[in-house]
């Protein structure tokens, strides 16, 4: 049975251990299109998921892990899938 991911912030851990995920990749291609993009939202709406899942994405050291976004709907836009796994990424959190 499906479980809620209260609290989970790395889109690994979400995908992998099966819980409810609501399908918003499609935010990866604006993050392609546009020159600056800039996450200003309260508190536990998601960017801490959302900065995991851009790191997924984009990080040549996850290629291994490139199997979580079967069948999400990123993986339809072409011009996106080209950008999988193919850049060094930095990622920082001021959470902690």
């Amino acid at each position: 049975m499906k479980r809620l991911p209260i609290g989970i912030e790395d889109f690994k851990e979400l995908i992998e251990k099966e819980y409810y995920y609501v399908d918003k990749t499609m935010f990866i291609k604006n993050v392609l299109e546009e020159k600056v993009v800039l996450y200003t939202r309260p508190r536990r709406f998601g960017k801490t998921l959302n900065m995991s899942t851009l790191y997924y994405f984009f990080s040549i050291k996850q290629k291994e892990n490139a199997y979580l976004f079967n069948g999400l709907n990123i993986m339809k836009r072409r011009d996106a899938v080209e950008h999988l796994n193919k850049y060094p990424v930095l990622m920082i959190s001021l959470r902690k």
